[in-house]
C-alpha cells in the first residue's frame, strides 16, 4: 500500500503539508477531495473531518499538517528547513495558526461574522504581520537567510490574506513581507505537487 494524501488545493494547512512532502521528494497518492463531500475512506481514518490526512504504507495516520511536515522532513531535509531555533519557529507557527488564523477567517468571510467590519477583521490580522515585517527586516527569510519550517508553514495564509485584497495589500507599508510573499510564490511553484 502506498501513502495516502487527502488534501484539498486551496487548504493552506493541506498547502503546507504538500510543499513539505515535495521538497522531501516522499512519493505519496494524492488525493483532491470536495469539502462538501468528503470521502467516506478519508472520514474513516481521522475523526476531525478535515484535510491533510496521510495514511502512511504502514497504517498509521498522521491528520495535523505539522506532524506531516515533520513526517516528511524527517525522511530527507536537504536544505535544512529544520536548523535553527526549532521552539521559536514552533511558537510563531502556533501564533499563526491559532491567533492569526481565526482573524484571517473572519476578514475572509467578513460577512459571515458581521459583528465587525472587514477593516477591523484585517486590522487585527495587522499585529500578526507587523511581527512578521520586523522579523524580516534582519533576516530574508523569518529566522534565517535561508528557508526554515517557518516559511513554509506560514507562507500558505499570508497568501490567502494578500488574496482577500490585493489591491490593499499591495499598497501596504510591509515592504519586506511583499518581498518575501513574492519570494515564496516563485519559489514554490518549483516543487509543488
Amino acid at each position: 500500500m502506498a501513502h495516502t494524501l487527502y488534501s484539498f488545493r486551496r487548504c493552506p494547512y493541506a498547502m503546507r503539508a504538500r510543499l513539505a512532502i515535495a521538497y522531501s521528494q516522499q512519493q505519496v497518492q494524492l488525493r483532491e477531495i470536495i469539502l462538501k463531500e468528503k470521502p467516506p475512506e478519508m472520514l474513516a481514518l481521522s475523526e476531525k473531518a478535515t484535510v491533510p490526512v496521510l495514511q502512511l504504507s504502514s497504517g498509521e495516520v498522521l491528520d495535523e499538517s505539522l506532524d506531516i511536515m515533520a513526517w516528511a522532513l524527517s525522511h530527507n531535509d536537504p536544505n535544512n528547513w529544520l536548523a535553527g531555533n526549532l521552539n521559536q519557529m514552533l511558537s510563531l507557527i502556533d501564533e499563526n495558526d491559532f491567533e492569526f488564523k481565526e482573524w484571517l477567517d473572519r476578514y475572509k468571510y467578513a460577512d459571515r461574522f458581521p459583528e465587525f467590519t472587514e477593516s477591523y477583521y484585517r486590522d487585527q490580522c495587522e499585529d500578526f504581520l507587523v511581527k512578521l515585517e520586523l522579523r524580516l527586516t534582519v533576516t530574508q527569510y523569518l529566522f534565517a537567510n535561508k528557508l526554515t519550517l517557518a516559511d513554509i508553514a506560514i507562507f500558505p495564509f499570508i497568501r490567502q490574506f494578500a488574496s482577500v485584497d490585493k489591491q490593499w495589500f499591495q499598497q501596504t507599508p510591509y515592504h519586506n513581507l511583499k518581498i518575501w510573499l513574492d519570494g515564496l510564490i516563485s519559489i514554490v511553484l518549483f516543487f509543488t505537487p
